[in-house]
């Protein structure tokens, strides 16, 4: 059997394969044994818009197969977008043109949903609640209502068996990736088994709107004191891992310029307001807020800006917010050395096969900022080359950091729609002085020497007990050791020529010694076809090892 037992829907796994045969990845398909799913009738001709599959990039028609496979797929490919040290620049523009467009589910379903959660009837909690919900995602759908203490507030509510669903997606494609690796990386598509764990971690996340209910918590009790920023409350005795009640917050699109000049609020002080906010999240709190579209935040009509839907959060540690406030800092400055020192040191691991190289690209980054004028400095062309260097030189940093660099290209786009001379460096310079004076800090200093020492004392005491196995193996003879050389193929070649000319020319010999030594002893000649064989043969192997000799030696 193809798929194992536990995968439980297999018209579901057909009709992934149909689809990846559909948008062009037949030789995915065919040259695995995932074509034994794939019907008959399901195969080639197929358009999209009156246009062929075949004619659109490979990238296109990936998107395109995604979004017919449904909210899931969707989900996913959202999620990766933000990795751009994992795939390519190309596949993350098609995946940011990906929108969750799903329909509604059943009220009645909705409805019987969150009594079967809080195990109470919907008149016992609410004092109204509005069948028709006001928005719908892949995950869930969200509908207005009113406790009984007259409090206004939405609901979260999980779609009907999208955990099954996920969860099955889930096996599926592990199943394909398990078959078909080798053939998804000669599309430009690498580390597929990485993708999909990182997929997998932040489904089981947002499945569970307990862990957004604490994010929640969390940035609240960050902001207490704030009087210009509002996060909505979260009740949590009416909400579960399936569904969550918060506080219902009335304000207009912070893009929504006229309405907030008919409230008397200058548009590019909000712009201003919002942004030093998303940047003490970062730089301060290394708590952040990871999907601020502007239908993400609100303005209140006294001007306090409200954030919702916090299902995608980052998180950076204070050595990580160091490095990355000095790649900004670099740009800034126009500092090349600086800039590549701060990325690398924020790389857990990479690639980098020669360090000039990679500071020139760098430089060119820095050099193209520098000379653009006030209105055409562009953070989202600035994100997208460092994104295209990180991946080029396979360089392993924290997934917050990209997820940084969408949020900041977000925020630009908003700041420029109602700010006129918004540029977010002139926001970001003041925040990265403050964390490199951080660094001089004595108890920042006090933390690295600790780590230093750490790791130190984590080498000695492990070192003796890495000589004892080389001499254990020493012992045992099974010591191995795997040597691979590099740039020695010519004068392999060299010296295997060199040999098999050799070789011809004591064949050659040899046949013409043994030729004159029968000549001598046959006195009768009875053996003359044999004498002349070998001196022919001998002769025409030695004439055609000497012109090769000679040719090798011209050339």
């Amino acid at each position: 059997m193809f798929f194992d037992q536990t995968i439980r829907n297999l018209s579901r796994a057909r009709e992934i394969v149909r689809v990846l045969a559909k948008y062009g990845f037949e030789d995915l398909v065919v040259n695995t044994s995932l074509y034994r799913l794939l019907p008959e009738q399901s195969r080639l001709n197929w358009v999209r818009n009156d246009q062929p599959i075949i004619d659109f990039t490979s990238w296109e028609r990936i998107r395109m197969g995604i979004e017919e496979l449904g909210p899931t797929f969707i989900k996913g490919a959202q999620v990766l977008s933000n990795r751009a040290d994992l795939i390519p620049q190309g596949l993350i523009d098609e995946f940011q043109k990906l929108q969750s467009n799903v329909p509604a589910f059943d009220s009645e379903l909705a409805r019987a949903i969150i009594e079967e959660e809080t195990g109470k009837k919907i008149s016992d909690i609410f004092e109204f609640f509005n069948d028709t919900p006001i928005g719908a995602a892949s995950i869930g759908q969200v509908h207005r209502a009113q406790l009984k203490n007259g409090t206004e507030v939405v609901i979260k509510v999980q779609r009907p068996n999208i955990g099954q669903t996920v969860a099955t997606d889930i096996s599926i494609l592990k199943e394909i990736v398990n078959r078909s690796e080798q053939l998804l990386e000669q599309y430009g598509v690498t580390n597929v088994m990485t993708l999909l764990q990182a997929f997998e971690k932040s489904m089981l996340q947002e499945l569970d709107y307990r862990v957004e209910a604490k994010s929640i918590e969390n940035f609240r009790e960050f902001y207490k004191s704030y009087t210009n920023f509002y996060i909505p409350k979260v009740y949590r005795e009416h909400s579960t891992s399936k569904i969550m009640i918060m506080e219902y917050v009335r304000g207009c699109k912070i893009t929504d310029v006229a309405q907030l000049q008919k409230w008397g609020l200058e548009p590019a002080k909000i712009a201003e307001e919002g942004m030093h906010i998303y940047l003490t999240q970062i730089f301060e709190y290394g708590y952040f807020h990871a999907d601020p579209h502007p239908g993400n935040i609100l303005v209140r009509r006294d001007g306090v800006l409200c954030l919702l839907d916090f299902g995608m959060v980052g998180r950076l540690n204070r050595r990580d917010k160091l490095a990355f406030a000095s790649v900004l800092v670099g740009i800034a400055q126009k500092n090349t050395s600086l800039t590549a020192a701060a990325l690398r040191r924020l790389s857990v691991e990479d690639d980098i096969k020669d360090y000039g190289v990679f500071e020139y690209e760098l430089g060119e980054v820095i050099e193209e900022f520098a000379s653009q004028s006030v209105g055409e400095a562009n953070m989202a062309d600035t994100a997208q080359r460092l994104q295209k260097i990180i991946f080029d030189n396979k360089m392993k940093v924290p997934g917050s950091v990209f997820l940084i660099l969408r949020a900041m290209t977000i925020l630009e786009g908003i700041g420029k729609e109602i700010h006129p001379n918004f540029i977010v460096y002139d926001f970001v310079k003041p925040y990265g002085a403050m964390l490199l004076k951080q660094q001089l800090a004595p108890d920042y200093l006090g933390e690295e020497a600790f780590r230093i020492g750490s790791e130190f004392w984590s080498f000695l005491s492990g070192f003796p007990n890495e000589v004892k196995d080389i001499f254990r193996k020493t012992r045992r003879g099974t010591l191995a050791f795997n040597v691979q050389h590099q740039g020695l193929e010519p004068s392999v070649n060299q010296i295997t020529n060199t040999v098999q000319r050799l070789a011809l020319i004591f064949l050659s010999s040899a046949m013409m010694l043994t030729a004159a030594v029968l000549r001598n002893a046959d006195d009768d000649g009875f053996m003359w076809y044999v004498e002349w064989y070998l001196l022919i043969t001998g002769g025409l192997i030695g004439t055609a090892t000497f012109f090769a000799i000679l040719r090798n030696f011209r050339r």
